[in-house]
């Protein structure tokens, strides 16, 4: 009786001892598995916030600081009053290697009076072309058919008198007027916007990982206490 009741409890034991091996075995590679996952977690977080301090980097010596820079932060209405070729102006294109030739295309223009202070001032397309020339709204891509570039400017010319009211940016200290302006309160907005977004989400991505560490080694201790 002793020998039979005895055989019966060994099996018995071992399949307790084996189910107990396969159960730390399953909980090491369920562990393993997640530990793994919340490392390439934290990895794509850290290489998102490193990725958005770059452009915030990028994007502050560039945009933010010709932004700061820039004379021309006034936006309002300007009324157009003129709108003329006045001149030929003379301009060099290449041909080749060490080769150039003369061209030239006529200098257009536009005369403006600002609706909040009356004041009248000529109109150049943006920063970089009054640059280039203080005189002239716009100045061409030279080229040999100076025909062309005539055509070119007298078809902005008519554009122009289309419209008699346009948003321009003035400034206090400077005489011209700008029809555009990329280094605008609006631009630097939008320039930073996408960097912020990639900074929020990969800080929220490490500290959902983090808390989720936190939960799991709390929900251990208190199963350790139950116990």
């Amino acid at each position: 009786m002793f020998i039979i009741k005895g055989t019966k409890t060994v099996p018995q034991e071992n399949r307790i001892i084996s189910k107990r091996l396969y159960d730390l075995k399953d909980k090491k590679r369920r562990e393993t598995a997640l530990k793994a996952g919340e490392d390439r977690a934290i990895l794509l977080g850290l290489g998102m916030v490193l990725s958005s301090v770059m452009m915030y980097f990028v994007i502050g010596i560039t945009m933010v600081h010709a932004y700061t820079d820039s004379a021309w932060t006034e936006e309002t209405t300007c009324t157009v009053l003129n709108s003329s070729l006045t001149k030929y102006v003379n301009c060099t294109y290449g041909c080749g290697s060490d080769c150039w030739r003369i061209s030239k295309y006529p200098c257009l223009q536009v005369y403006v009076r600002l609706n909040t202070t009356g004041r009248i001032g000529l109109l150049s397309l943006s920063e970089e072309m009054l640059e280039i020339s203080s005189e002239c709204f716009y100045v061409p891509k030279f080229q040999k058919d100076h025909s062309a570039l005539r055509v070119l400017i007298t078809n902005i010319s008519e554009h122009v008198k289309m419209h008699q009211q346009v948003t321009c940016y003035s400034s206090e200290h400077q005489a011209s007027i700008l029809l555009n302006n990329i280094y605008k309160s609006s631009s630097v907005f939008h320039a930073l916007f996408w960097p912020s977004c990639m900074l929020s989400g990969g800080t929220l991505i490490i500290l959902m990982v983090k808390f989720t560490q936190y939960l799991s080694i709390l929900c251990e201790q208190i199963g350790k206490v139950a116990r």
